[in-house]
């Protein structure tokens, strides 16, 4: 039992310091390429933040445990809405200005909308997992294209957007390209090992409650793979950046329900329990409404104060618990 604890907890430490590897040299080897910081925020960085949740969702299925990968899916999502942004504007409040991330809302609601509709026949299949791999690739090329786009002819409402600026501060400055290529490739490695680690440790713990991996995948998994998440929008809310700490979500959200929910389709398609759609995945859409009316303002800009913030931490624990009360009577040691 030690051992598995060792590795979970070594397993998340290396995968938040091996995606923010990853996330430098990406980040930097593209700023030398003369790509614009405010594509490298929307692609590079989304999807860095999402790596942890992309690695663990691929490992596990490969070791022939794809319900914890869907499980730290739709768990990421629900901790990155409730427990980063509820805790992150504990710290300090958030006001939406940027429009980018307001055409962002809709999307995400969206591939919500797509996503449930390819699981409501309680299967994840590789057809399923195909269709949500190549949402990836065309929510990556739409980013991509406003990111040229807005960079060639700002409009307006997006010449002074914060969150372009906001991204060009975070992308680190003086990073050659020979080190940067060595982040990224040594980042993508650790993430690999780690995620491997941390499954098998999961994995063996579920094993010896006699809970679900989906259990393990939603909860232990989840929050663990979230701490990049977490961290960034934090740092990013300290330092008055508050589109950038919401927009890490918003990111790693749609990648997640494309990216991480559709690796075990396509690696080990599976059926998973009806909880999935009538329990998670309801607490999932509801906390995604509720953040998109916190954000978005009636009169100005949207902000997510402190009451707010308590009410999305509240909501992560009231789910926490829930899940544990439907699982106690079960997670007796074998």
């Amino acid at each position: 039992m030690l051992l598995w604890i060792a590795a979970i907890t070594i397993g998340f430490a290396l995968l938040v310091w091996g995606a923010d590897r990853f996330v430098m040299g990406a980040s930097s080897l593209a700023r030398n390429l003369g790509v614009s910081p405010l594509i490298i925020g929307l692609t590079i960085v989304g999807f860095g933040t999402s790596a942890p949740e992309m690695l663990v969702s691929g490992v596990a299925a490969f070791t022939g445990n794809p319900n914890l990968g869907m499980g730290n899916a739709i768990g990421s999502n629900i901790t990155n809405i409730a427990l980063v942004l509820g805790m992150t504007a504990l710290i300090s409040p958030l006001t939406v200005h940027s429009q980018t991330l307001k055409r962002e809302f809709p999307v995400l609601l969206l591939i919500m909308g797509v996503a449930l509709l390819l699981l409501w026949d309680r299967h994840l299949g590789r057809m399923d997992g195909a269709i949500l791999l190549a949402g990836l690739l065309l929510l990556i090329i739409w980013m991509v294209r406003i990111g040229l786009k807005e960079h060639a002819q700002p409009s307006a409402s997006t010449a002074n957007d914060p969150l372009d600026s906001a991204f060009d501060n975070e992308i680190p400055k003086g990073v050659t390209t020979p080190m940067a290529i060595f982040w990224l490739v040594a980042g993508l490695f650790i993430l690999l090992g780690s995620s491997r680690m941390l499954v098998w440790g999961a994995v063996s713990v579920a094993e010896w409650f006699g809970i679900s991996d989906l259990i393990i995948g939603l909860t232990i998994v989840a929050i663990g793979t979230s701490l990049p998440e977490l961290a960034a929008s934090v740092m990013s809310a300290l330092k008055k950046e508050d589109d950038i700490a919401i927009g890490n979500v918003l990111g790693s959200n749609m990648f997640n329900l494309l990216a991480v929910l559709g690796l075990p389709g396509v690696i080990l398609p599976a059926p998973f329990d009806d909880a999935v759609i009538t329990r998670d995945f309801l607490v999932m859409g509801s906390v995604t409404l509720l953040l998109l009316v916190m954000a978005y303002g009636v009169r100005g800009p949207g902000r997510i104060n402190r009451i707010e913030g308590g009410i999305l931490l509240l909501i992560f624990c009231g789910y926490l618990t829930y899940l544990y009360l439907s699982v106690a009577p079960a997670a007796t040691p074998l």
